[in-house]
């Protein structure tokens, strides 16, 4: 090929391939008018990714906001090219005003859009951005409304193009602002400031409630967790309210499962509250629908507590086949938790679930909920009564009343070995079903609980092999038995220890929240009256308590039958039945009530 060829050649494709290089350097001045970027492709119809925050939404002449693009969620990915421009509320196509003031030269460059100097900011180059900031001054003469509008190129074939950003008033306006306008031409509602908290009142007369704690009423109690909905003219209005840094929402599911849910979002963005639809795929972030179809939408904030009203029509099928029917039945999901900047975080506690499928349309209840599941409170359940019950009595009368009833037997057996082993069978079933619970509750291992579930393999191990060692446990006159004595006490203290630690975290588990500190103070007393009783026991056991009655047993010339050598040696280890037998009944009564307590509060949850 000649040199005038080649020549040629390259200028074609250059030409040719010109609109597929996203103009990484910025200069899309050619693009003020509708924003749209020079790519030969069309925007994307989904909802964007990205948003625009501002750190103050009224103004006077002259002032100065801060413009914040960036990220919606952590799962968003980076940003390439970007073109900012800030118009008048309602007039999306009079053009840019105002000015803009650059934070980082570095990733931004100013444009002159609508013959405005510096009117827009766009993109230097096209390297990744997760964020970008700029300081936007308001002109001599504002409309009385700004709204911010943006164009975003995550690559050349994905963009979002004239997304419609917040709003910012000129202080003193008193003119109704017009309505928003949507993506498709259609007009909504701007969201209004509710005039009084809501109230508990009608729950179960005019409308459906589902609250926690059960009966608080968000009107006086401020950390009430609130959702009710009632049915209107034209569809079904929804009241949400609850204590949160960011957000509180709920969700309609065929399931007690997260995923593939119907969810409606209030969260916080600075000192404003965006109402939203939203669709659950899996156990992943929210998707913002992209059709808005909620109305009569208004907000309040007050001392930390979110409060949003929206309504929404029974059935939205023609236009939004992910929401979902509202005159058939799901289970209700209530949950709130932190956000940044208008960006959700994973919910802080287990949502709040109805215990029956509800249907939205249907007559109004009262309803109820737990946060927390009933495969998942059994084993709690199981786990207390295991290891803070039978196991502590158990351990009591294999080390304290093996000289007691020494003419009585129990199936051909030692009293106080019957008891023991039952109680150590009983801990062994309850340990084994209440490890297989929260397996077949979530379907395999839990990758959120920490070290709880590694503390638990290893606490079922231990009680496993403890059976095992006492079926092979030598004669009581074999030289091994010491050895056996001193394993199988090494193995079920351990076991102990490790299955109170691993109770503790149970209690913070997601899954379980019992109420703190009040739960975490019950369940040390728990632990310290089970010391304390065995401590009382050892020192009876070696007469430092009732030191009068003396080693009469031992005076006699009667031994230990089974194990001649204790592990513990003592001199004064009587068989007082008296005593013994009423420090028994005290720790008990005070085990149980104990116990009592906890499974009440873990019922409750």
């Amino acid at each position: 090929m000649t040199s005038k060829g080649q020549m040629t050649l390259w200028l074609f494709l250059t030409l040719y391939l010109l609109p597929g290089e996203c103009y990484p350097s910025g200069k899309v001045t050619e693009s003020c008018g509708d924003m749209m970027p020079v790519h030969g492709h069309d925007p994307s119809p989904q909802i964007s990714p990205y948003n625009i925050t501002l750190d103050k939404y009224q103004y006077h002449v002259g002032d100065q906001i801060r413009v914040t693009l960036s990220m919606t969620s952590t799962g968003s990915s980076h940003f390439k090219g970007f073109l900012i421009e800030a118009r008048a509320q309602g007039r999306r196509n009079s053009g840019a005003v105002g000015s803009f003031t650059l934070v980082d030269p570095g990733i931004s460059q100013l444009l002159d859009c609508n013959d405005i100097k510096g009117s827009a900011v766009s993109h230097t180059s096209s390297s990744k951005k997760t964020e970008v900031q700029a300081i936007w001054t308001v002109p001599n003469n504002p409309p009385a409304r700004i709204q911010f509008m943006f164009t975003v190129v995550q690559k050349t074939k994905l963009f979002w193009a004239m997304v419609p950003g917040p709003v910012a008033t000129l202080k003193g306006t008193t003119a109704e602002p017009p309505p928003p306008t949507t993506r498709d031409g259609t007009t909504t509602t701007p969201p209004a400031v509710l005039p009084s908290l809501f109230s508990a009142e009608e729950c179960g007369t005019s409308k459906s409630c589902l609250r926690d704690p059960v009966n608080c009423d968000p009107k006086t109690d401020l950390s009430c967790n609130f959702l009710s909905f009632r049915t209107a003219e034209q569809g079904v209005q929804f009241e949400l309210s609850g204590p949160a840094d960011g957000y509180v929402s709920f969700a309609l599911s065929f399931d007690k499962w997260m995923g593939n849910d119907d969810v409606y979002m209030c969260v916080r963005n600075g000192d404003r509250v965006k109402i939203s639809a939203a669709y659950v795929v899996g156990r992943t972030h929210p998707e913002v629908a992209a059709e808005n179809v909620l109305r009569d939408t208004a907000w309040a904030l007050t001392d930390g507590v979110i409060q949003c009203r929206f309504s929404r029509d029974v059935n939205l099928d023609r236009l939004n086949q992910s929401r979902f029917r509202l005159d058939h039945s799901y289970f209700l999901f209530l949950a709130n938790g932190r956000a940044e900047r208008g960006v959700i975080h994973r919910h802080g506690r287990q949502p709040l679930i109805s215990s029956r499928q509800i249907v939205i349309t249907g007559p109004p209840e009262d309803l109820e909920g737990s946060r927390s599941p009933l495969l998942v409170k059994f084993h709690g359940i199981f786990m207390l009564v295991a290891w803070m019950t039978t196991v502590s009595t158990g351990v009591i009368f294999a080390r304290y009343f093996k000289l007691d009833w020494p003419e009585s037997s129990l199936f051909g057996q030692r009293v106080w070995f019957q008891v023991h082993r039952a109680l150590m069978a009983m801990t062994v079933v309850l340990t084994g079903v209440g490890f297989i619970l929260p397996f077949v509750y979530r379907g395999g291992w839990s990758k959120r609980a920490g070290s709880h579930p590694y503390l638990g393999c290893t606490v079922m191990a231990l009680a496993v092999i403890q059976p095992i060692m006492a079926l092979l446990r030598p004669a009581p006159d074999s030289s091994r038995r010491p050895i056996f004595n001193w394993m199988h006490l090494g193995a079920g203290t351990i076991a102990q220890i490790l299955a109170v630690a691993a109770i503790f975290l149970g209690i913070h588990q997601q899954a379980l929240l019992l109420p703190a500190p009040c739960s975490t103070g019950v369940l040390a007393g728990f632990v310290v009256w089970g010391v304390l009783a065995d401590l009382v026991f050892e020192l009876h056991s070696r007469g430092y308590i009732f030191p009068e009655v003396t080693a009469q047993y031992f005076a006699a010339g009667r031994e230990e039958e089974e194990d001649k050598e204790a592990i513990f040696p003592s001199s004064t280890e009587a068989n007082e039945f008296r005593f013994k037998r009423i420090a028994l009944g005290v720790f008990l009564c005070g085990n149980l009530a104990f116990l009592a307590t906890l499974i009440t509060m873990i019922s409750n949850v």
